[in-house]
């Protein structure tokens, strides 16, 4: 394909390959058009949904060699007319995520695709067996069994990443649907192609691009369905259990007075600008027992020697935005910050490339407490808000994350040791990394919202004489 040519991003239906009539542009963040992207209409998403719920799910040893031969495809092959490399450069140029940010999350696709029954396996009880036919039934056994047969999917657009995890719900048999992003929708059309190529029927996985009300009503017509999005998703549906929710993460890690923090420094800028500091993983708060203002200084001084590339640079590790969106963003920095000391950012955080876009710089505020909420808010680039923390704030200052790093003095305190208990007994905590470790570190064996099989799966009693 002519490199100046715009890539069609069908739709992947279940009888292959469809253009709609209703297609818009996506583009890079100069604004130039990239590529067409079919939007499919509601009878078209009904359709594609009744055809998956009355397929079979392909048996399980084929599944998983069909997500092995689908990650070698991914990472190594022309897929529709699309180099690996053109791939992840293109990927870079339209989502703004810097290109070695775009490459460790198809690294980690192909991962997950090669070992998608890890999380399954951690996640499934000692009790129970994946298979009534298993000898166990025959005195009475729980089967691990799926709460349904269909999973939608309302993709994110900030990261390539997360689509390595609806191929958990493939390795167990669910038939899936994506609706990709507008933002970005090469990885899911990349992925999913990939998997009909290395064996699932196109009954067993399709691509659905639509407007916003169309996802709506391909969520409801699931059996099950993951979501992404912000708080405004979260409380949309906050109240159905067949909705699993992917909202913002709001990590934060909390420095006590017998931590050194200036020997924890590499992992504090780690975990704030990795990935361009656009993950939900990303430490968006550090929370300081003592004077926050030293660590804060520090923290603004390598976050500023960060350069401002094109996503598409091998160097680049900040994102890029069209410039009318960073300028947007911001205008709602500089709201946000008031009454705040900006250590750096404060005199914006927009820096235009040539190329077109704009660069967003990071950003490092001061805040006097933490009554004003300010260590809550979360943004798509490298953004960290430093709080003064007492013990007498306790664990309750760091609840709703989907993070908390602690970092403690080398022999953790009778103190210490209780405020642990709090954030690993707090409901609204989802992880507790104590020590030095970034915010962003995972593992396909532990959970990181909750197994993805806890969501998926019930486990059920056979008995058979």
């Amino acid at each position: 394909m002519p490199d100046d040519a715009l890539y069609s991003l069908d739709a992947l239906g279940p009888r292959g390959a469809y253009r709609a009539r209703n297609r818009e542009n996506v583009t890079d963040t100069s604004g130039t058009p990239v590529a067409e992207l079919s939007l499919v209409p509601a009878l078209f998403v009904t359709r594609a949904l009744a055809a998956l719920r009355g397929a079979a799910p392909l048996p399980l040893d084929e599944r998983l060699a069909a997500l092995a031969r689908a990650a070698r495809i991914f990472r190594e092959d022309t897929v529709e007319e699309l180099t690996y490399v053109r791939y992840e450069r293109t990927v870079a140029a339209v989502s703004g995520i810097p290109l070695a940010a775009v490459r460790s999350a198809a690294e980690e696709i192909t991962d997950a695709a090669h070992r998608a029954m890890a999380g399954s396996f951690a996640a499934l009880g000692r009790g129970a067996v994946l298979d009534w036919r298993d000898p166990r039934t025959r005195t009475g056994s729980a089967v691990w069994t799926r709460r349904g047969e269909v999973l939608a999917v309302n993709a994110a657009g900030n990261h390539p990443a997360p689509h390595a995890l609806w191929l958990e719900a493939l390795a167990l048999g669910f038939r899936v649907a994506i609706r990709p992003s507008r933002r970005e929708p090469f990885t899911p059309h990349r992925l999913v192609s990939a998997l009909r190529s290395a064996g699932f029927g196109t009954d067993q996985v399709v691509l659905l691009p639509t407007d916003h009300a169309v996802a709506g009503e391909m969520l409801s017509g699931a059996d099950l369905a993951l979501a992404y999005g912000g708080d405004d998703v979260v409380r949309k549906y906050a109240g159905d259990p067949d909705v699993l929710v992917q909202g913002p993460g709001r990590a934060k890690i909390l420095v006590t007075a017998s931590a050194d923090w200036r020997a924890h420094l590499d992992t504090l800028v780690d975990s704030v600008a990795d990935h361009g500091g656009i993950k939900c993983v990303n430490a968006t708060a550090i929370l300081v027992e003592g004077d926050p203002a030293p660590l804060a200084h520090a923290l603004a001084e390598r976050l500023a020697a960060l350069p401002s590339l094109p996503a598409e640079d091998e160097k680049a590790v900040l994102p890029v935005r069209p410039l009318e969106s960073a300028q947007a963003l911001d205008a709602h920095l500089r709201q946000r910050a008031r009454g705040t000391t900006a250590h750096l950012g404060g005199g914006g955080i927009v820096d235009r490339l040539p190329s077109g876009g704009a660069v967003l710089r990071p950003a490092v505020f001061e805040v006097p407490d933490l009554r004003g909420g300010w260590h809550t808010t979360e943004l798509p680039f490298p953004c960290v808000w430093v709080a003064p923390w007492s013990r007498a704030d306790g664990a309750a200052a760091l609840t709703h994350s989907l993070v908390v790093g602690l970092l403690t003095g080398a022999d953790p305190s009778a103190q210490d040791e209780a405020l642990i208990d709090a954030l690993v007994t707090d409901p609204a905590i989802a992880n507790v990394y104590v020590g030095d470790r970034p915010t962003h570190w995972m593992d396909r064996q532990v959970p990181h919202d909750g197994y993805l099989g806890d969501f998926l799966m019930r486990n059920k009693t056979v008995l058979r004489g």
